[in-house]
């Protein structure tokens, strides 16, 4: 049974998701199989099977090309757009182009082709399970967050993937939007007014930076700005290319081996990774870690390298540098100096990292400590379920105590629109309608004339961007409106309306101010839009695998109980028999389980009962 008054909050991440709840007058985050957060990865097995989260990511040294993950980054998008060019040749899994010059991602040999929106709503599937296991009901409605950069197309493309996952989803709100109303609940008594804060939110693979007022309850967003593919991946990405040169110094001739090696070059990712962590643990912070990794190719091919702060802030300056001139840029947007910044909230993993964090430091003169209290993995998804229980409860605007649940639900939301939107002129010139950080939901009319005469139709070709020129823009579809008054040129008058809702997506009607002809539509990509039919089959397709997401969560819950059975049975053993029989169990759990159902799963928890006397 659903409960109707249960709106789920989702932090649908690049690199890691989260979902939360309003329970017991509080958010709480919600456990999955893969913890409090959940690795956005999914693995596609040759016999049919499919894992989500840490059991998706754990064999992907094994299994690359069926292995997706860093599916946000081309959500959204059309197969040409560049960011989707960059990631093919990065992605070790295969992305082709489909009929609609959608992106398409292959696996399992090319037998199965799947859209990002897809893939996303795997994610989103998993976490709704987690969280109806959670509450013990049904759960049909969520607040689902996405980067404040993203653009129209990427926002319908997130409806669409929580809509396959059987979500209706109620709002899409912005990250760093959401990260300030997990902030403003974490405030109490005076502090909780605060005329200029700024949300630094730097992910896996998407960066925002958001200035905002919060007064009373009312959270007001100034200005907003990023880069929706920027992020830790990035840092990694740069650490990778300097390792897989150290290993050419090492061997010869050997580089181009390892760059087309999808196994060897899967390794050497998860080490960065690891290695980055490691550089940002408080031990670490001046010192080095080692990056090692064996077997990196086959024939006994290792590699071994010392990895440092200085090493590491060298490779990623740039990006560091861009980071900073993002806050700088969106302050200017905002009309707030640096010394009228009150507060700077910490959102994102790769926040950890300590150089930029001292670089925000100095920034600012080292005059406001930044905020760590908040969980940088969770306050996202912690604050979209602060706007579900908002948006359950009916509350809207003027809430003065946030720590009161009956308040709660008085806070009031002014987000902005990250990028202008307008229409193209003649001479390929755009005009904008909603300026780039407009308050959303926000509707604005003018008036346009013909420009030939006896002219009875107009296109209406609708942009994104901040060029004076459409060429320079993005474009995000077109429609055409028939039967307007047959006169002279520049005689003739149509209103051109844009309406952008509390989600961030745009409907553009037009409307002849004589004939009263008209025409409407909700803007969408024409090229690599995916049609209703699709979105609907795919509804279909994923009502098929309900019951084994539920399964899944049963298999992952025993697994847990199983390692853990597996490490006190290890302990215990003395024998060689049985300190190899365990080893070899936990190999098969390594290397084995994640296409293992939960038959086979148990046959080996009854071996270490039998045995050992040891409960799963």
């Amino acid at each position: 049974m659903t409960n109707s008054k249960t709106i789920i909050g989702i932090d649908l991440g690049t690199t890691y998701s989260c979902v939360s709840v309003w329970k017991d007058g509080k958010p709480v985050v919600i456990p999955s199989p893969s913890g409090r957060t959940m690795p956005s990865w999914v693995s596609f097995g040759t016999n049919g099977s499919r894992t989500v989260g840490a059991a998706a990511k754990a064999q992907y040294a094994e299994n690359p090309t069926n292995t997706v993950f860093d599916v946000k980054r081309i959500l959204g998008r059309s197969f040409h757009d560049d960011v989707v060019q960059d990631e093919r040749k990065a992605l070790p899994f295969l992305i082709n182009e489909g009929r609609n010059g959608e992106p398409k991602i292959v696996v399992r040999g090319g037998s199965m082709e799947l859209s990002p929106e897809e893939v996303s709503s795997m994610i989103l599937s998993e976490l709704k399970v987690a969280a109806e296991v959670y509450l013990g009901h049904a759960v049909s409605e969520a607040v689902i967050t996405v980067p404040a950069h993203f653009n129209n197309l990427q926002r319908q493309a997130t409806k669409i993937a929580g809509k396959i996952a059987g979500l209706n989803v109620r709002r899409i709100i912005n990250e760093p939007t959401a990260a300030a109303l997990a902030y403003g609940l974490h405030s109490n008594g005076a502090e909780c007014d605060k005329p200029n804060v700024l949300i630094f939110d730097l992910g896996g693979g998407t960066f925002d930076v958001s200035c905002l007022e919060m007064c009373e309850g009312v959270f007001e967003v100034k200005a907003t700005g990023g880069d929706t593919h920027l992020g830790g991946e990035d840092l990694d990405q740069t650490v990778v290319k300097w390792a897989v040169d150290l290993f050419d110094k090492t061997y010869p001739g050997k580089k181009k081996e390892l760059l087309n090696s999808k196994h060897g070059m899967a390794k050497l990712k998860a080490a960065v990774e690891d290695a980055k962590k490691q550089l940002s643990d408080a031990d670490t912070k001046t010192g080095s870690v080692q990056i090692a990794v064996e077997n990196l190719l086959e024939n006994g091919i290792h590699l071994n390298c010392t990895l440092d702060q200085a090493t590491f802030q060298k490779l990623n300056k740039e990006l560091f540098v861009k980071c900073m001139e993002t806050v700088k840029s969106v302050l200017l947007d905002a009309g707030t100096k640096l010394t009228e910044v009150t507060d700077i909230v910490l959102v994102g993993g790769s926040t950890r990292v300590p150089f930029l964090q001292e670089q925000l430091y100095k920034l600012f003169k080292k005059r406001i400590e930044l905020c760590k209290e908040l969980n940088p993995d969770e306050c996202v998804a912690i604050g979209a379920a602060v706007q579900g229980h908002i948006l359950a409860s009916g509350g809207s605007g003027g809430g003065q105590d946030l720590e009161s649940e009956s308040l709660t639900t008085e806070l009031l939301l002014l987000d902005v629109t990250p990028l202008s939107l307008g229409i193209e002129l003649e001479g390929r010139v755009m005009s904008t309608l909603i300026k780039r950080n407009e308050a959303i939901p926000c509707k604005m009319t003018r008036t346009y004339s013909t420009v030939a005469d006896n002219q009875t139709s107009i296109d209406v070709v609708v942009y994104e961007g901040e060029r004076a020129c459409v060429d320079a823009n993005n474009k995000l579809g077109s429609f055409v409106i028939n039967g307007i008054e047959s006169a002279k040129a520049g005689d003739a008058k149509v209103d051109v309306t844009f309406t952008l809702d509390a989600n961030g997506i745009l409907t553009v009607s037009a409307k002849d101010q004589v004939t009263g002809a008209n025409a409407e539509a909700v803007i969408k990509n024409e090229k690599g839009h995916i049609s209703d039919a699709e979105v609907e089959r795919m509804v279909q397709e994923a009502e098929k695998y309900r019951a084994q997401d539920k399964d899944l969560v049963k298999k992952h819950a025993y697994s847990k109980k199983l390692e853990a059975a597996l490490i006190e049975a290890k302990a215990a053993a003395t024998e060689d028999s049985d300190i190899k029989e365990v080893s070899d169990l936990m190999d098969w759990m390594r290397l084995d389980s994640a296409e293992a159902t939960l038959e086979d799963m148990m046959s080996r928890g009854t071996l270490l009962q039998d045995k050992y006397n040891i409960k799963c």
